[in-house]
């Protein structure tokens, strides 16, 4: 049997993680360097807090970041800031009950180690925005930022609320306005009203109403796209 099919063999998908402590060590045989802050961090989460959710993310991470050979990268895991930040995540891992938001807090831990460039207040921030977020929310935030279509840009006029509409035909319009007036309130997205009517070019580049904020949020949460497949 080849080393991978050992590793892979270590987590079984339908074994349940109970013990914190074996996780950590499970984890450490991947990514030693890493395995530390892990262990630091999982020894002040209380056991009855959902660790086979803890696990897979975990998983999901190591998959990302086995290999990598970046000095700043394991630099910055043993730093204060990186475990102040992996703490904050796990404990929201373990009472996310979607499979979807946990893929993007893997994604975002796993990218965070690659490029820690974005501030610590910044990041601390983009975690508390995602843990506001819904799956729809992001759904939603996906199609704002989706590159319209020649057909979507044709025409006299149109809406956000149309384009919305268009890019999620399984979404209910009501649903798309209220998860559209949250986003607003989440700072995430600038315009006022959805059924304002504008130009067909102008409803078709929706991306320009999402915020500064917002954009800079998208894109992290974003560079771990197959964490917002769904």
């Amino acid at each position: 049997m080849s080393e991978d099919e050992d590793k892979r063999d270590l987590l079984p998908p339908s074994t349940p993680l109970e013990d914190a402590y074996d996780l950590a060590a499970i984890v450490s045989g991947f990514v030693p360097w890493f395995g530390g802050a892990i262990n630091d961090v999982l020894s002040g989460i209380s056991l009855d807090l959902k660790m086979e959710r803890v696990g897979e993310v975990l998983e999901a991470i190591n998959s990302r970041i086995e290999g990598l050979e970046d000095s700043v990268a394991h630099e910055y895991v043993r730093s204060d800031d990186f475990r102040e930040l992996l703490e904050r995540t796990l404990r929201q891992v373990a009472y996310e009950r979607s499979e979807e938001k946990r893929r993007v807090y893997a994604a975002f831990l796993a990218d965070d180690i690659a490029n820690p460039v974005e501030p610590y207040d910044e990041k601390i921030r983009f975690l508390r925005t995602l843990e506001e977020l819904q799956t729809d929310h992001i759904r939603l935030l996906k199609a704002y930022s989706k590159e319209p279509s020649r057909e979507e840009e044709s025409g006299y006029s149109g809406s956000i609320a149309q384009t919305l509409i268009r890019r999620l035909p399984d979404m209910k319009p009501e649903r798309i306005h209220d998860l559209a007036s949250q986003l607003q309130d989440l700072k995430l997205v600038t315009h006022t009203s959805i059924n304002t009517m504008m130009t067909a070019r102008g409803a078709a580049h929706i991306y320009n109403y999402i915020s500064p904020y917002g954009k800079r949020f998208t894109k992290y949460i974003m560079q771990g796209e197959d964490g917002l497949n769904g």
